[in-house]
């Protein structure tokens, strides 16, 4: 139990830093920097890590179900828009409530997911999932708060220290429909939780089936992980594909720093692949409700790291005491919405108790002698025998 949370928070510390080396990359534009890096982390790293760890790729995919696999390639789609549309959503709302809306979501369906398909655990357990859950989803909405009253903060200072002059025939910018933004958010998380629905239904027969190939447990996460990424690449690099030559960008790889690009985001693509591929492990390390406890954690963790790395990097250096005092409530809360959900892996169920008469009941049964049907006629046609009870 203790390996699953561990390697969920190490799995969600990844995710929340694998973009840091992106800060150092020269001469490329956003759309150079992401269509390389979804190349990278949706094909070629998936791709060289299966076939070089494990073994018997081929027959462990064609034992699977189709059905299995259908359901894990069109949900894997699905996450892949909902990603593009998280994106459209920070362009309409800002990047503090896009995150907030979008990982919230993410957080309350994606950890619902496994709940409905695997089956509810036991009510002690469940109860207390749910009371994380919830500490959990008050952090990110006050993550979102304070992540607007910093914007309005910034947006204030902006206008005391511009000169009047200045302002003088500027146009005004066309706001964009914040409404509009609100619901790409929530839409785009609600699609984004097909990752969870993947890895709930895939991780199962694919545990089985690589296994029986002679791999380590451990290695059911690659397994998982692979028509994952292959499915959910597809959209995320056509998108950028697209992207690059809407904004004519084709020509930017073309720089005297595009082999130090290259390992950067390289680097980047290792980490985003690792912290999911970690993720499914821990999932899988949890036990019952894992992989609702686990992803819970997984997200929150990635948070939380990306609110300090935030604050270390000056993020909030602008931000008035009100921005603040919201975003270390949020921490605290998220931080405390995962310890309660470590604690829900502690409990115990008690077995149900039996019955005393039942008991007697089912062990002078196991005293009868075995009852021989050697000389009952075949031709009796058992169906047409009414057994009356209570006559």
């Amino acid at each position: 139990m203790a390996i699953g949370i561990v390697s969920a928070v190490i799995a969600g510390v990844m995710l929340g830093l694998y973009a840091l080396p992106g800060k150092y990359v020269k001469g490329f534009q956003e759309e150079n920097k992401w269509s390389l890096f979804f190349l990278l982390t949706m094909f070629v790293v998936p791709l060289l890590t299966t076939f070089a760890l494990m073994k018997g790729v081929g027959e462990i995919y064609s034992g699977l179900e189709t059905s299995v696999l259908i359901g894990m390639i069109v949900s894997s789609l699905f996450w892949g828009v909902g990603v593009m549309m998280w994106g459209k959503a920070i362009d309409y709302i800002g990047l503090s409530l896009g995150f907030s809306l979008f990982i919230g979501t993410v957080l309350l369906v994606g950890t619902c997911i496994p709940l409905f398909v695997s089956g509810m655990p036991a009510a002690q357990i469940a109860n207390f999932i749910f009371i994380g859950l919830g500490l959990i989803l008050l952090g990110v909405f006050l993550n979102g708060s304070a992540g607007i009253v910093r914007e309005k903060d910034e947006a204030k200072l902006e206008t005391e220290t511009k000169d009047d002059q200045d302002k003088v025939g500027e146009e005004a910018k066309p706001r964009k429909s914040a409404s509009t933004g609100i619901a790409i958010a929530i839409i785009g998380g609600l699609l984004a939780t097909g990752f969870a629905y993947a890895n709930t239904v895939g991780a199962p027969p694919l545990s089985k089936l690589s296994e029986a190939q002679g791999n380590a447990p451990w290695m059911t996460a690659l397994a998982v992980m692979l028509p994952i990424f292959l499915s959910g690449g597809v959209i995320m690099t056509g998108y950028f594909g697209w992207q690059l030559t809407q904004k004519k960008a084709w020509g930017s790889f073309k720089t005297p720093s595009f082999g130090t690009n290259v390992l950067l985001i390289f680097v980047m693509a290792f980490f985003h692949y690792a912290a999911s591929a970690i993720f499914a492990y821990a999932a899988s390390m949890l036990g019952e409700g894992g992989d609702a406890i686990g992803y819970a954690i997984f997200n929150t963790a990635c948070v939380v790291t990306a609110i300090i790395s935030g604050l270390v990097v000056g993020e909030w250096k602008k931000a008035s005491g009100m921005a603040k005092m919201l975003l270390y409530g949020s921490l605290l809360c998220m931080v405390a919405g995962v310890l309660v959900l470590a604690y829900s892996k502690t409990i115990k169920v008690d077995a149900p108790k039996v019955d005393a008469a039942a008991a007697d009941v089912a062990s002078a049964a196991k005293t009868l002698p075995a009852i021989s049907l050697e000389g009952v006629r075949a031709d009796i046609d058992f169906s047409q025998i009414i057994v009356r009870t209570g006559a």
